[in-house]
């Protein structure tokens, strides 16, 4: 049982598109609604965008620079306090952590891709 699930959460990180579209898929089948899905399938699987990118810099690098990413996490969440509070003047702290989370999905997302493409091109170049 534990062998399975390490298989499967393995296989989330690894390939957290995978966990996206089937959070995404599975939040439809609840909700009907396509925007609510989009919605709650991105803030589920921010987590395993966090995972990957952390594990792929370990896999490229060969270093642990979590700290890195912490400090990448709370400049983000500055940003979306100030801005908020700037657009609304008070703080909503729902409101916040949904944007703190949009938004971290969408740098995870973009840098998975950037070190995806990155460390599949140096090993193929690697390898000639």
């Amino acid at each position: 049982m534990v062998s399975i699930f390490s298989s499967v959460a393995a296989t989330f990180i690894t390939m957290p598109i995978l966990g996206y579209i089937l959070f995404f898929i599975a939040m439809k089948q609840v909700t009907g609604n396509h925007r609510r899905s989009v919605q709650v399938a991105m803030d589920i699987s921010t987590l395993l965008f966090m995972l990957s990118v952390h594990y792929l810099i370990i896999a490229i690098w060969d270093r642990h620079i979590i700290w890195v990413l912490l400090l990448a996490m709370i400049a983000i969440a500055c940003i979306v306090v100030v801005v908020h509070y700037r657009v609304k003047g008070e703080i909503v702290f729902q409101k916040v952590l949904r944007g703190f989370l949009r938004l971290n999905f969408a740098f995870f997302f973009c840098v998975y891709f950037v070190l995806l493409l990155y460390g599949i091109s140096t090993r193929v170049l690697l390898t000639f």
